[in-house]
């Protein structure tokens, strides 16, 4: 039985939505997908372990690894929903622009190494850099704005979705410093090479759920109103080499 592992920086609300999905992806491509959600990127390397992981929605960071060393096969991404990412405070601290950050501040960030990535390219607007901060990692997206709000840390890293997702009295406590646009970065879903005889009709049936009530209503719950389309060898390897160049 094949399975599909789902990356664990999704907001908690689409937990349900995504084992919808899976048992759209069953029913339409006519086989069995056991469906596997860790709650943190430790518990997905515990999956990696135990398990062949067949298909997986990568955030872009886990998919530059797995197509460059593993021979991961592009199969889709999602259509207009790139990953960006949002800097933000508490909105008592006195921080209001992200030039007001400083050496030696606390950063609140989850284990999400592509956040952290863009959000040190944005931070050289205030000229700093990885060692100049105090990182403090924290479990989720929800742990990090608690954090900023009680001012335990100065500001904080978020998956913009996961941040625009979380409820109005937490943003209304907040102060976001700085949203990137990069746009060209992305979660993807890839194949296990040794699964390449699915990617046609895994690719098909994923692409085809804007089509039809069921797949639009799931997507809509997972916040992807425009569904998925093919991702080529073509765009998986300009999307990579854009990490490299933010690696840089």
């Amino acid at each position: 039985m094949p399975n599909i592992l789902i990356a664990p920086d999704f907001p908690p609300e689409h937990f349900g939505g995504w084992n919808i999905f899976n048992a759209i992806l069953q029913r339409h491509s006519e086989n069995q997908i056991h469906l596997l959600i860790p709650h943190s990127a430790e518990e997905q390397q515990e999956m990696f372990k135990k398990h062949q992981v067949d298909i997986i929605y990568a955030n872009p960071f886990d998919a530059a690894y797995l197509i460059r060393d593993q021979s991961y096969l592009p199969v889709v991404k999602p259509v207009k929903n790139p990953d960006e990412m949002v800097i933000a405070t508490g909105a008592s601290s006195g921080i209001k622009k992200i030039v007001d950050l400083k050496a030696g501040m606390k950063i609140a960030i989850t284990n999400n190494h592509d956040v952290k990535l863009i959000g040190l390219r944005l931070l050289e607007a205030a000229n700093l850099n990885e060692k100049d901060l105090t990182w403090v990692e924290v479990p989720s997206f929800q742990a990090a704005a608690r954090a900023a709000i009680k001012g335990e840390v100065d500001a904080a890293f978020f998956v913009a979705s996961s941040f625009h997702s979380l409820s109005e009295l937490t943003k209304n406590q907040m102060t976001i410093l700085i949203e990137s646009h990069i746009r060209d970065i992305t979660h993807v879903i890839l194949m296990h090479p040794s699964r390449k005889e699915f990617v046609p009709i895994i690719q098909k049936t994923i692409i085809d759920m804007k089509n039809h009530d069921a797949g639009k209503k799931v997507l809509n719950e997972l916040n992807m109103p425009d569904g998925f389309e093919e991702l080529t060898v073509e765009d998986a390897e300009f999307m990579i080499d854009l990490m490299e160049t933010l690696l840089d």
